[in-house]
């Protein structure tokens, strides 16, 4: 069955919003999105005597974390945009009626496989976060090498070595490369 390029654009955009919706509910909330619900009166006096270069400052500050927050995600939407432009053309040729059996089977085993190692990356991901407690974590895997970078710890040769096993464990005899994004390059 042949899907036309805009339910495949469709479904991919579906999925995309899903993916950031279930990123985003369980994502642990930044210091910038938390209610200080116990702050006395006092607090409240004293916050108020921030002087304006403080606030211009404070804001700057805010305004860089965002964007190197931003950054993963970025990379993730550029990814993911690469794989669904690559499925789209092995499904055109999956369903293509002009090619050797063999031809549209390779395609469609090249679909699985993209798909899987998605999975897997996002997996990976989840587990590095709550298992190791990092801010965020970025795995990018491609034939032979998967990258990770993660954010919030000083980096440690204990934590990378914590962070390899957990790759080797899922993704196979890769070579796994682990980057650190330490909380002050984020400031």
């Amino acid at each position: 069955m042949m899907l036309k390029k805009q339910t495949v654009w469709l479904l991919t955009m579906l999925s995309l919003v899903v993916v950031l919706s279930v990123y985003y509910i369980t994502a642990e909330p930044t210091n910038n999105n938390l209610a200080n619900v116990d702050v006395s009166k006092e607090e409240k006096a004293d916050s108020k005597k921030v002087t304006e270069k403080e606030k211009s400052s404070d804001t700057k500050n805010t305004t860089i974390t965002d964007a190197k927050n931003e950054v993963f995600e970025e990379i993730r939407l550029q990814t993911q945009d690469e794989r669904s432009k690559k499925l789209e053309q092995l499904e055109e040729v999956a369903g293509s009626t002009d090619l050797s059996a063999e031809e549209r089977s390779e395609a469609k085993d090249e679909m699985n496989r993209l798909q899987k190692i998605a999975e897997k990356e996002a997996f990976i991901e989840n587990l590095i976060i709550q298992t190791l407690g990092y801010e965020d974590a970025l795995v990018q895997a491609d034939e032979s090498e998967v990258l990770v970078t993660v954010k919030g710890e000083e980096p440690s040769k204990a934590k990378a070595n914590e962070i390899i096993k957990i790759v080797k464990k899922e993704m196979g005899n890769s070579s796994v490369t682990v980057a650190f994004q330490s909380e002050n390059e984020t400031k």
